[in-house]
C-alpha cells in the first residue's frame, strides 16, 4: 500500500498567489528602462521562475545587483495593488489543515516578500515553515530548499508532495524524491507544465482534496 500524503510543499507565486501580471509589469518597467523596445512580454515570460540573479546574470553580469534593487522596489510598491488569489486558494488551504495535512511553502523569493503575499492571503499562519531564497545557497530546481523543509518538519519524502506552476518546482520536487503536481492555471500553460511529467496536475487548487484523501463537505 502506497504511503499516505502527509506534507504538501506549495510554490507561492503563480501557484497560490496570482502575481503574474505583477512579475510581467516589474519587469517590462525594468527592461523598456534599460533595453528599449528588446522584451516584448513573450520574451519576458520565461523570467517567470529563476531567480533574478539568474535572470539578470544571463543579461549582464555587470548590472545585475542594481537591476534586483530597481525590480524589488517597483515589485514592493505595486505588489498589494496587482497581487490577487487564485480561486479557492485560502478556503481549500484552510480545510486541508483543518483535515490534519501539514504545509510549507518553498519559493524562490526573498522570505520577506513571500511574508508580504502570505499576509495579502491571509493565510500566513496555515504553514509550518516558509523557506525563502535567503534561506538556501541552491534554490530549486536543486533539491536543497525542498530537503531543508522536509527536515525542519521532519517529515520523509515518501509523504511529501510538491505543487507549484513552473518546472522548477517539478524538477526540484523530483530532484527531491517527492511527488510532484502541476497547476492547470500556470502561465506558462498546462501543456508546457506537462512535459517534465509531474505525478498530477490540478485544475483547480481543490484537486488537491481527492489526491490527499480529504473530504470536499
Amino acid at each position: 500500500m502506497a504511503n499516505k500524503i502527509t506534507t504538501v510543499l506549495f510554490d507561492l507565486d503563480g501557484t497560490l498567489l496570482d502575481t503574474n501580471e505583477l512579475i510581467m509589469q516589474s519587469f517590462e518597467q525594468l527592461l523598456d528602462r534599460h533595453y528599449p523596445g528588446q522584451y516584448t512580454r513573450t520574451k519576458i515570460l520565461p523570467f517567470l521562475g529563476p531567480t533574478l540573479a539568474e535572470t539578470f546574470n544571463a543579461m549582464d553580469p555587470s548590472k545585475t545587483e542594481a537591476m534586483i534593487e530597481e525590480y524589488r522596489t517597483w515589485n514592493i510598491l505595486n505588489h498589494d495593488l496587482l497581487a490577487t488569489p487564485f480561486d479557492g486558494v485560502p478556503e481549500t488551504l484552510t480545510r486541508l489543515v483543518d483535515n490534519g495535512i501539514r504545509m510549507a511553502i518553498v519559493s524562490t523569493k526573498r522570505k520577506d516578500m513571500v511574508g508580504k503575499g502570505l499576509q495579502l492571503l491571509g493565510i500566513g499562519h496555515l504553514f509550518e515553515t516558509v523557506i525563502g531564497l535567503d534561506d538556501v545557497k541552491r534554490p530549486k530546481p536543486d533539491p536543497e530548499p525542498l530537503l531543508l523543509a522536509m527536515q525542519r518538519m521532519n517529515v520523509s519524502k515518501e509523504e511529501v508532495i510538491m505543487v507549484g506552476d513552473n518546472f522548477h518546482d517539478i524538477e526540484g520536487g523530483k530532484n527531491a524524491g517527492v511527488l510532484t503536481a502541476g497547476v492547470a492555471w500556470s502561465l506558462k500553460g498546462k501543456e508546457f507544465l506537462s512535459t517534465f511529467n509531474p505525478d498530477y496536475m490540478l485544475n483547480h487548487i481543490s484537486d488537491l482534496y481527492g489526491i490527499l484523501g480529504v473530504s470536499d463537505k
